[in-house]
């Protein structure tokens, strides 16, 4: 898809009018907005018991500890100046390893293990050891397992990089966001390129083949002037990847985010510019976008994957991971199978409360309906490709296009400003409808209310 950016003043203005409402980041369907109570515990270990012994399984691991919280972060995550409380948190992981080992039919072989955070690398290189043994227990882990860990710069050394590489570590993503000091002070977080380049170093001596670079825009006194200066440093260290992420202000939901003076926020027209117009930047340097935020060099896996139309998308964001079953550990850990979602209580101290009563800490999910089969392909497929074959999609799942009337129907207003195309069973996504496409997807989200607001902005 080519894609021109939004240049024209009054129509960018027109369409942050017009689309600047609030809707889910679809890294699933249904989203978590609809996880409840209802899948609990005792789903929770029917859905584990019934995988099949031979299937390979995907592996999350949230580890909820930094060395500082960036105000803008809308993470589960807290601060720590000392290690007992990680120490004490690997123990009950320890312990959640140990009852899915109790629940699971046999040792499933698992291909992939990515650490989330907080930061990951806050972990002791014994404590990685451990974790990595526990998990050898339970789970037959593939020879070649991709091992991915966000990584928070500061907080790295090589000793850590050489010891996850020695687990499988083949990608790394490091949070950068915005090199621009103002907008550094304007969030409490610290980071220089040059600390950003000698974690490279350290990644790439010890073979780590995909690195990626989290940025953001929309931060406080963020320019896009600051965020191509930003963008400009990081591509001379080459990353295989690029995520430019929005910042989503919900102090509502995330109450350190009031620390940050709202009038310093760049507004939706400026948002727009600094994210089309980096796009533009990163394009002009030889990356291909990927999906709604992503950006990889033709030659990685993420680039070749939505050129052979095997892009997906999950609770990490863009992935290649074809697995059916992803196992989460850890305080707020989703999991995803084929009947559907659950998610470990947030609050780590019920955590680990429900850890001590012998119990797998889950606090919510959702099953779900062939229905939610059906729209969650077409949704997956307009966030990866930014089109969708209705007919196939259709015969996959025993539907006729006379099953979509209500969804062509709320998509009619995006045809008719331009934004997609919808004809012969085919669904497109064309001029800048790019830039709107969550409010596209929403469209045929059938539990999306427009009135709750309990999403970000879609611009």
């Amino acid at each position: 898809m080519t894609f021109t950016a939004l240049k024209d003043p009054q129509a960018l203005a027109d369409l942050v009018a017009r689309f600047d409402g609030r809707a889910p980041r679809y890294t699933s369907y249904p989203t978590a907005v609809q996880f409840t109570p209802e899948v609990g515990e005792a789903v929770y270990r029917r859905w584990l018991a019934g995988l099949p012994v031979s299937d390979p399984v995907s592996l999350y691991m949230h580890i909820p500890f930094c060395a500082r919280l960036c105000w803008y972060c809308g993470c589960n995550t807290r601060a720590v100046n000392r290690h007992e409380p990680i120490a004490a948190y690997v123990g009950k992981l320890l312990d959640e390893i140990r009852l899915l080992g109790q629940a699971l039919p046999g040792k499933l072989p698992a291909n992939a293990l990515h650490f989330g955070g907080g930061t990951p690398n806050m972990l002791a290189v014994e404590e990685l050891d451990v974790l990595f043994a526990a998990l050898g227990e339970v789970f037959d882990l593939s020879p070649d397992i991709e091992v991915a860990t966000e990584i928070d710069p500061p907080a790295l050394t090589r000793e850590w990089v050489m010891a996850c590489a020695g687990h499988g570590l083949r990608r790394a993503s490091l949070g950068v966001q915005n090199l621009d000091p103002q907008v550094q002070a304007a969030v409490d977080r610290k980071g220089t390129i040059e600390e950003a380049a000698r974690c490279v170093g350290w990644l790439r001596e010890a073979g780590v083949t995909s690195i990626n670079f989290d940025l953001m825009y929309g931060l406080p006194h963020q320019t896009t002037a600051n965020t191509l200066a930003t963008i400009d440093a990081v591509l001379s260290l080459r990353p295989e990847r690029l995520a430019l992420f929005g910042y989503a202000h919900v102090p509502w939901m995330k109450s350190h985010q009031q620390l940050i003076a709202e009038e310093a926020l760049p507004g939706p027209a400026e948002r727009l510019d600094q994210s089309e117009t980096a796009a533009e930047r990163l394009i002009a340097e030889g990356y291909v976008r990927i999906g709604l935020d992503h950006f990889a060099l033709p030659s990685d896996e993420l680039a070749v994957a939505q050129a052979e139309g095997r892009l997906r998308r999950n609770f990490q964001g863009y992935t290649t991971d074809a697995a059916k079953t992803l196992i989460g550990m850890g305080a707020s850990a989703i999991g995803a199978f084929p009947q559907g979602f659950v998610q470990n209580l947030t609050r780590e101290l019920d955590w680990r409360a429900a850890l001590d009563r012998g119990e797998l800490p889950v606090a919510r999910g959702v099953a779900i309906t062939d229905e939610d089969r059906f729209r969650a392909e077409i949704i997956e497929r307009l966030m990866c490709d930014f089109a969708v074959d209705l007919n196939a999609v259709c015969a996959r799942h025993g539907r006729t296009l006379a099953d979509l009337a209500l969804i062509l129907a709320r998509l009619e207003p995006f045809r008719r400003e331009g934004l997609l195309n919808a004809e012969a069973g085919r669904v497109e996504v064309i001029g800048h409808g790019r830039l709107v496409i969550r409010s596209i997807c929403a469209a045929v989200d059938a539990y999306f209310d427009a009135q709750q607001g309990r999403h970000a902005k879609a611009l």
